[in-house]
């Protein structure tokens, strides 16, 4: 009887302590309660899929994204020369160390222009290829070592309405992220030389100064414009504006790209007359580069500078008003034209030359030669 007692017993305690380890765990007394800190719930928590997006995209672009500074030395009032410094921004587009920016964030003569990358490194760079009136410029560094670089989208693709993240150094604060949306598209500005720029991209991603030349990019992280301009004085309200990147895409092609060689300004209609001019609009040239293939077609740059009210406009040159058949509409009607073209073709251009129109056939190549 007390044999039988005592295997009750053991029976007993044996079923109890399976139960509390196996089946009821939260009833096993022998373990501590577990504490969650709030360090270690904030660290748990999700991100969501935006997030996470915009995150890879910044990893990958923002080590492609570097800083310029640009300094060309003046004289003043006293011929005392002294050194004036542009700084923007500007990102790499191969391997072999080709950067895109604004051009004028290495404007001015023979200006000595630093690249710094993301690791701190310096370079010193030149000036390939410089597209005035679109406010482009390629550049290009000597690597000492692999670059990461950034792929080039379809800009005429792009929609109102859709996710843009911009990567540039405003105020100097290297490395700075921003997100929006494209706001509006085929917008004109001026830019700070005066120039229209037409057909651009407008975004409420936040622009201010420093982001210029930068990347304005896409949900897959490939370029689609490159920052240029903000609204208002010295700082961002929301309303920024970028160059398509295909604009730029020509300057890629180096001597075989097609390329007339003159600087110009859209004269429109109304104002046309103002300067001695057709009542049509049209392209006053400002400047033939020396050696170009307008140079070459004998196309004639004006002599004379005036002030059209705070822009000062050179006058008496060539008034381009039709390139093969159609009219001057914008600023852009030109450079588009030229752009359909291949290194060899011919151009037909009718030009106000005096109190005549003219027609001059110009067969447009790669840039002069130095």
């Amino acid at each position: 009887m007390k044999m039988r007692s005592i295997l009750l017993a053991v029976l007993l305690i044996g079923g109890f302590v399976y139960l509390t380890n196996s089946r009821w765990p939260a009833l096993n007394f022998g373990s501590p309660p577990k504490v969650t800190t709030a360090a270690e719930t904030a660290r748990s928590a999700s991100l969501t899929p935006e997030e996470n997006s915009n995150i890879a995209i910044y990893r990958a672009a923002s080590p492609a994204t570097v800083f310029i500074t640009s300094t060309v030395f003046r004289r003043d009032w006293f011929y005392q020369v002294f050194p004036v410094e542009n700084s923007g921004s500007g990102f790499v587009i191969d391997d072999s160390g080709r950067i895109l920016t604004n051009n004028h964030v290495v404007s001015g003569r023979a200006p000595t222009i630093e690249v710094t990358l993301e690791d701190k490194s310096n370079y010193r760079a030149q000036v390939l290829e410089r597209d005035a009136q679109n406010d482009l410029a390629l550049i290009k560094i000597e690597p000492r070592k692999k670059l990461p670089f950034l792929k080039l989208a379809d800009s005429d693709a792009i929609q109102v309405g859709q996710k843009v993240l911009a990567i540039g150094n405003p105020f100097g604060l290297a490395g700075t992220l921003t997100t929006g949306i494209i706001s509006s598209l085929g917008r004109t500005i001026r830019g700070e030389d005066g120039r229209q720029i037409e057909d651009m991209i407008q975004t409420d991603a936040a622009i201010n100064p420093g982001n210029s030349g930068g990347p304005l990019l896409n949900s897959g992280g490939d370029v689609v414009g490159i920052n240029t301009a903000i609204l208002g004085p010295g700082g961002n309200i929301g309303i920024g504006f970028a160059v398509p990147i295909n604009r730029a895409k020509g300057m890629l092609l180096g001597p075989s790209r097609p390329r007339l060689g003159v600087t110009t300004l859209f004269v429109p209609e109304q104002v046309a007359p103002e300067f001695g001019l057709p009542s049509r609009s049209g392209l006053l040239i400002q400047e033939v580069e020396s050696g170009s293939a307008a140079d070459r077609g004998g196309l004639r740059a004006g002599n004379r500078e005036v002030m059209a009210g705070n822009i000062p406009v050179i006058i008496g040159g060539d008034f381009i008003v039709e390139v093969d058949g159609q009219a001057i509409t914008s600023s852009t009607t030109l450079s588009r034209a030229i752009q359909r073209k291949r290194g060899g073709e011919a151009v037909r251009l009718a030009v106000a030359r005096g109190r005549r129109i003219v027609e001059v056939t110009v067969t447009v190549g790669g840039p002069p030669r130095p």
